[in-house]
């Protein structure tokens, strides 16, 4: 699976080059919308930096959350721009929605395994007989 969520990582990393790429084709007179876009390409390629650095950190439960905000916030971002432009299934944001959606599973499963390994290592005790001294 962590080569899965690391794949997912990677094609957002893609997704947020060709973002750019089509920002400055699409923008490139129109200087105040190549801005914005420009600056969403940044926001996208910052994501998949935490979502690979994520993959590379499961303890980090905090890293996970951070993930998965970051996730929904572009989730939204995504279905915003699929909305303006009429069609939320054109390729262009569903291509970001579906990508955003599996690192967004994988960030939430991360962040509650990592719940579950704190409780597990609360509830577990040490007698004083079994504890050595440092």
């Amino acid at each position: 699976m962590k080569t899965v969520d690391r794949i997912f990582g990677w094609l957002l990393l893609i997704g947020g080059l060709l973002h750019g790429m089509g920002s400055l084709q699409g923008y490139g007179k129109n200087h105040e919308m190549l801005l914005w876009a420009l600056c969403a390409s940044l926001a996208v390629l910052l994501l998949a930096a935490i979502n690979l650095l994520r993959v590379g950190r499961p303890q980090d439960r905090a890293l996970a959350w951070i993930s998965f905000l970051g996730c929904i916030g572009w989730l939204v971002a995504a279905i915003a721009f699929g909305r303006l432009i009429g069609n939320i299934f054109d390729f262009r944001p569903l291509t970001h929605e579906i990508i955003t959606i599996v690192l967004a599973i994988f960030s939430l499963r991360r962040s509650f395994a990592g719940m579950a390994r704190l409780h597990n290592a609360a509830s577990s005790t040490v007698s004083p007989k079994e504890s050595r001294p440092l």
